[in-house]
C-alpha cells in the first residue's frame, strides 16, 4: 500500500474512534437535576420576576408579562 493510503487510513480510524467516545459519552450522561424551584411555588416566581420588560425596545418585539 502507498503511504498516503495508510495515514488516511489511520486517520479515518481515529476519526471514528473519536466520535465514537464522543456519541458514548453523550448517551451515557446524566445530567444534574435543577433545584430552580425547589422550595417555592410558581406564583413566588413569577411574582419575584422583574416587572419591566428585559428586552431592548425594537420596533416589533413584545414584551409579555404574567397576570397574577
Amino acid at each position: 500500500m502507498k503511504f498516503e493510503t495508510v495515514i488516511l487510513r489511520g486517520l479515518f480510524v481515529a476519526c471514528m474512534l473519536v466520535c465514537g467516545l464522543i456519541l458514548a459519552a453523550m448517551i451515557t450522561s446524566k445530567p444534574e437535576a435543577s433545584q430552580v424551584a425547589a422550595n417555592s411555588s410558581m406564583a413566588m416566581l413569577v411574582a419575584a420576576a422583574p416587572s419591566t420588560c428585559v428586552l431592548p425596545g425594537i420596533g416589533d418585539m413584545i414584551c409579555v408579562r404574567a397576570v397574577i
